[in-house]
């Protein structure tokens, strides 16, 4: 039996540090790795098309053979084709990046222990 205490915490989920990176794949298997690396990134990805062209922008969907981002310039969605796709930038700032309940409860215990007034868990601004 499994007891109620022990399911208090459970195992945090690591994440890459990609922020900066360049994946440029050399077959389709490294390619689909890397488009869901950029999907699961919270921040802006720059994709190289084959073509020489760049979008950077935050990617919001992936299919099959198609992802789609919202373009960090311009307001309209932009649909790209795997097949179109040379290579993946990790441009954006990473923004949950250190952003851990751990470090907020770690923060808040800090704050309390220093004998601060009115605080609370709160997440902090991603901003």
């Amino acid at each position: 039996m499994t007891k109620p205490d022990e399911l208090e915490v459970a195992p945090g989920f690591e994440h890459e540090r990609l922020e900066g990176s360049v994946w440029r794949p050399s077959n389709e298997a490294e390619l689909r790795e890397g488009i869901e690396k950029a999907f699961d990134y919270r921040g802006d990805i720059t994709i190289m098309k084959k073509d020489g062209s760049t979008v950077e922008g935050y990617i919001f969907d992936r299919r099959d053979t198609l992802l789609r981002m919202i373009p960090k310039t311009g307001t309209e969605k932009v649909t790209i084709r795997y097949a179109d796709i040379a290579g993946l930038s990790f441009t954006g700032r990473d923004t949950a990046a250190g952003k851990s309940w751990e470090a907020w409860v770690k923060k808040y215990h800090e704050r309390k222990a220093a004998g601060e007034k009115g605080i609370a868990l709160q997440p902090e601004s991603l901003e």
